[in-house]
């Protein structure tokens, strides 16, 4: 079988793996880059992407041999010998594809035997290897790293950063052609930013259901009932000066079931960026790079400040610590702390 690259379905943009670890030689790719090769390594704490790359893999083997044979290992619960049956030739000579998952806790024999195949990997045989992490296994992840095996590695590190997962998901859309506007993406992070896979599958839902542009509006009508995508309603409207519109929004929110505890982050979260970006001077990516932030980021925070002192900022922010101390217990009455700083902040800090 001719081994290409593995043709994906999206990508995360221009997101680079995470610095090789010392005395690594092979290839370290992106999840998005996965291809094949003899041995796969697939490492890192972010396991809806270390799945997704690994079912890329597969499908693209599938598609270049649909006679691929698959198997599955478990390296925790290893039988010795399994490796090397599964992948000694068949009868008729099928390519192999054999997964092994939960190699960050196997057994010795597993780590022998894997150390010994590495020596000698079966021809026209795929070997995926799933390392969530973790000193087990080490030696096999150094032996790895360093050459043997004719191996690369995929690299699955959690998307921590909003600008990640704003990336993330504007690629899901761009994959499949979808037109999307920034403001349907910043929901969309907003609602699902606890969960890549959720994220995901609402960028799926909508790609299938939309017949025209996705927009803030759409949004909405899908997941408008999202406590985090009311909470950034509530801190939108405070933020802009409109005190009647962000307590409207609140109580509906909390009727709908809200904790207070997240429509205080939401305010937590534009507060300090606007607090980074306050007087900062250059372009929108210019700043984004340095404060670690999206260019729209940038460019919304900018928005917000118009109208707003640094004296008045700094009383929002000692309003905003009072009220999440409120909500976590320290008040009696967190609903009443809410509305108290929207207040503060509707007036953009000034008495």
């Amino acid at each position: 079988m001719a081994v290409r690259p593995a043709t994906t379905g999206s990508r995360t943009g221009k997101a680079a793996p995470a610095r090789p670890n010392k005395g690594t030689v092979i290839p370290q790719l992106g999840w998005h880059e996965v291809r094949p090769a003899p041995i796969v390594l697939v490492s890192g704490t972010e396991t809806f992407l270390a799945e997704r790359a690994i079912r890329q893999l597969r499908d693209f083997l599938k598609r270049e041999d649909p006679s691929l044979e698959i198997s599955d290992v478990q390296a925790d619960s290893y039988a010795p010998g399994e490796l090397l049956t599964l992948a000694s030739p068949s009868l008729f000579g099928e390519p192999r594809l054999i997964r092994v998952s939960n190699v960050e806790k196997c057994s010795d024999i597993f780590l022998a035997e894997a150390l010994d195949y590495l020596e000698n990997p079966a021809e026209d045989t795929y070997v995926v290897l799933r390392h969530g992490g973790g000193v087990r296994g080490k030696k096999l992840l150094d032996t790895i790293r360093g050459g043997r095996g004719g191996a690369i590695e995929v690299v699955c590190s959690e998307l921590k950063k909003d600008t990640e997962k704003y990336e993330f998901a504007s690629n899901e859309f761009k994959a499949a052609g979808k037109r999307v506007t920034v403001s349907a993406l910043r929901q969309l992070v907003a609602a699902f930013s606890d969960d890549l896979a959720e994220l995901s599958a609402a960028c799926q839902q909508l790609i299938s259901d939309a017949t025209s542009e996705v927009t803030e509006t759409t949004v909405d009508r899908y997941y408008g009932g999202r406590v985090e995508t009311n909470a950034f309603k509530v801190a939108d409207w405070a933020i802009a000066g409109r005190n009647g519109e962000a307590l409207v929004t609140l109580r509906h929110a909390l009727s709908s079931g809200a904790d207070p505890v997240p429509i205080v982050a939401a305010f937590a979260m534009k507060i300090r960026t606007m607090a980074k970006v306050f007087g900062a001077r250059g372009g929108s990516a210019q700043l984004g790079a340095q404060f670690g932030l999206a260019p729209w980021q940038v460019e919304r925070a900018q928005k917000d400040l118009r109208g707003w002192s640094d004296e008045g900022l700094a009383r929002c922010i000692l309003a905003l610590a009072e009220t999440d101390a409120a909500v976590k217990g320290a008040g009696r009455d967190p609903v009443f702390a809410l509305e108290r700083l929207i207040g503060v902040i509707s007036r953009r800090g000034e008495h």
